[in-house]
Formats: C-alpha cells, sequence, structure tokens
C-alpha cells in the first residue's frame, strides 16, 4: 500500500489464524414473560427504563483480555519447545491454539455469567421490591458487545500495522484484497460476539446447555473458516451465514416475532417513536 524510492519490500500476509437500547431490544424483551418482567415493569412505572452501565463493556473486555492472555501464553510455550523448522508442526500448533483460544473465551464467558449471576442476585437482595433494575438480557448484550469490540481491535492490530507499509499489497500475486477482506472478517465477529453473549447466556439461565454447545460450535467454526484464506469467499460467506442465523436466533430468544419487527419497521417508516405496547 505505500512503497518508499529505496526499496521496496512486499507486506507478507500471515498465515491464517483466529483473528437492548431503544427499538431493536424493544421489539424483543417486551414480549418476556414471568417474574423477571413483572420487575422490568414496575421500575419502567417508576424511573424509566434502568442504564445499563458503560463500565459493564470495560469489565467484558477485561475477561476477554485474560482469556487472550492466557491462550497466548499456551500457545508461545508449545512454539519454543518445538522445532521452528518443522512446518507440518508449526501449523498444527497454530490450529491448536485458535481452538484452546475459542475454549477458553467460552470458559471465560461462561465465567462472567456467574459473576454477573451473583451481582444480580446481590442487587435483588438489596433492592426493596426484590427485584433487579438490570436484567440478564440487558447484561448479556452488554457483555457480547465487550466481548467483540475487544476481539475486534486486537484482530485490526497487526494488520494496521502492516497497513503502514514499507511495501505493497499483491506484489507477488497475491490478493489485493487482504486488508478488505479482514474488515469484513473483523465486522462479522463484533457481531457474532454480540450474539453469541445472547444465546450463550439464555442457555445457562434456562440451563439449555445445548445453547452453549451451539456457541461454542459456531465460535469453533468461524475460527476454523479462517483457514480458508486466501481463498476468501470460503471463509466470509460462510461466517456472515452463520451471523445471520445466530442474529435471527438471539433475536427469537429475547422474545422476538416477525409481527414484532414489521411494526417496529412501520414506525421507523412513519417516523413515530416505537411504544412498549406495540
Amino acid at each position: 500500500m505505500c512503497m518508499h524510492s529505496t526499496a521496496v519490500r512486499p507486506i507478507q500476509v500471515p498465515p491464517a489464524q483466529h483473528r437492548y437500547q431503544n427499538g431493536t431490544v424493544l421489539v424483543g424483551e417486551r414480549a418476556r414473560l414471568g417474574h423477571s418482567c413483572q420487575c422490568q415493569s414496575q421500575h419502567s412505572r417508576g424511573s424509566g427504563t434502568a442504564p445499563v452501565p458503560a463500565s459493564s463493556v470495560s469489565y467484558r473486555a477485561f475477561f476477554w483480555l485474560v482469556s487472550l492472555l492466557l491462550s497466548s501464553l499456551i500457545w508461545f510455550i508449545a512454539v519454543k519447545a518445538s522445532d521452528p523448522q518443522d512446518e507440518r508442526l508449526q501449523k498444527g500448533l497454530l490450529i491448536f491454539g485458535v481452538m484452546f483460544s475459542v475454549l477458553l473465551q467460552e470458559a471465560f464467558r461462561f465465567l462472567y455469567y456467574k459473576l454477573l449471576r451473583k451481582a444480580i442476585e446481590g442487587l435483588v437482595a438489596l433492592s426493596e421490591d426484590g427485584c433487579s433494575p438490570i436484567s440478564i438480557q440487558q447484561m448479556a448484550y452488554v457483555a457480547g458487545v465487550g466481548f467483540g469490540l475487544m476481539s475486534g481491535a486486537f484482530s485490526m492490530i497487526n494488520i494496521l500495522a502492516d497497513a503502514l507499509g514499507p511495501g505493497t499489497v499483491g506484489i507477488h500475486g497475491d490478493s489485493q484484497l487482504y486488508f478488505l477482506t479482514s474488515a469484513f472478517m473483523t465486522m462479522v465477529l463484533i457481531f457474532l460476539h454480540t450474539f453469541w453473549g445472547i444465546l450463550f447466556f439464555h442457555g445457562c439461565e434456562h440451563r439449555r446447555w445445548w445453547e452453549i454447545t451451539a456457541v461454542v460450535i459456531m465460535h469453533l467454526t468461524v475460527s476454523g473458516l479462517s483457514f480458508c484464506n486466501p481463498l476468501y469467499v470460503g471463509s466470509l460467506v460462510p461466517s456472515y451465514l452463520l451471523m445471520a442465523a445466530a442474529a435471527t436466533w438471539a433475536y427469537l430468544l429475547s422474545g422476538g416475532s416477525a409481527q414484532n419487527l414489521r411494526r417496529f419497521l412501520l414506525c421507523l417508516r412513519s417516523g413515530a417513536s416505537p411504544q412498549p405496547g406495540s
């Protein structure tokens, strides 16, 4: 991308590796039933929708950083203890590092859920009406966003460093779409982590372990698809299809329906604000 007058050094493309508030929440969350819904209605009549602390995103990002540190440490030790000249072994260690990192991330996601569940129980014990001001659905959304944003930021650090040059992309016949493809892959991972957070927390809350297993399998699949690069169609298209499926699943689990979505879109088209009753 950048070319100096003294020398031209091609950028080496690294091997493939794992790199509810306004209308949208309103569509799904208002349809939920049970005691938690009654508690939320009481808070809505009293003081409006309880805001989700912005620091929750930072806490979730911290948990992701810890999982990244531990998985990177394990991979680094394995690489140093192996023969660097054995390309087949190094590729196997890379695959092991990616899969181990995914499993560790999901383990920390579960740990964060348990921590939030304890915190919500504490808030319920201290509240006057026996209800928490923050629902587990809101915390799942915020946790997923924090996880996704930090994952996306670290996925792009090395790529942006290479983009500074010197050198040019594709000088040896490689695809010149490397940086663009990396941006699209980072975007889909941010959205996927958000949806995975909702699905994972729902599975933990209702003890549906198959939902948790589905999240782990999807995470492993998307990470494994990165090894299809530089065949970018083989990694991007399935990832975006999985994102659409995860988004639909998360929306339905949040209480959404096609009728609610249609009403929401009609409100946006008419310029009116969506109402809780709709």
